[in-house]
């Protein structure tokens, strides 16, 4: 197993940063890491999403959406052909500090036979694809 954690501090609302990250039809404007994700923000939905990590190919797959609470939480779990041979668990949290500040937490837990060679692509291009999208989340909320 496998763990990625990033976080960024937002000046803006909880409910802006949540508009945001849901309205998935603005991804290919503003999201360098994920490219689209199409599908609906509710629990027990099936999405397809494009992930490119920064000097990555692009890579889709179709995820089951796990947790979908508005303004706190958006998880979903991404499987590689079958279970238990790279499994993903993306996690987006959003925690307000104030009424206009929120802390972003963007992470993700690995599983699977193939993790332990994919490691170091993980460490690098994937944490550096999450800070890329942190960073693009923060300008567009604060914009």
């Amino acid at each position: 197993m496998k763990q990625l954690n990033t976080h960024i501090e937002i000046n803006a609302a909880a409910s802006k940063v949540w508009k945001i990250l849901t309205d998935f039809d603005s991804y290919p404007q503003w999201n360098p890491f994920i490219r689209f994700v199409r599908g609906e923000v509710k629990k027990g939905a099936r999405l397809e999403v494009q992930l490119q990590p920064p000097g990555g190919n692009p890579m889709t797959f179709r995820p089951t959406v796990l947790v979908a609470e508005p303004e706190r939480e958006l998880r979903w779990l991404g499987r590689l052909l079958l279970p238990g041979i790279f499994d993903g668990e993306h996690c987006f949290q959003i925690e307000s500090r104030d009424r206009d500040r929120i802390r972003f937490i963007h992470s993700e837990v690995f599983s699977g036979l193939l993790v332990p060679f994919l490691a170091n692509s993980l460490d690098t291009k994937t944490k550096s694809g999450f800070e890329k999208m942190n960073q693009a989340l923060k300008a567009r909320a604060e914009s």
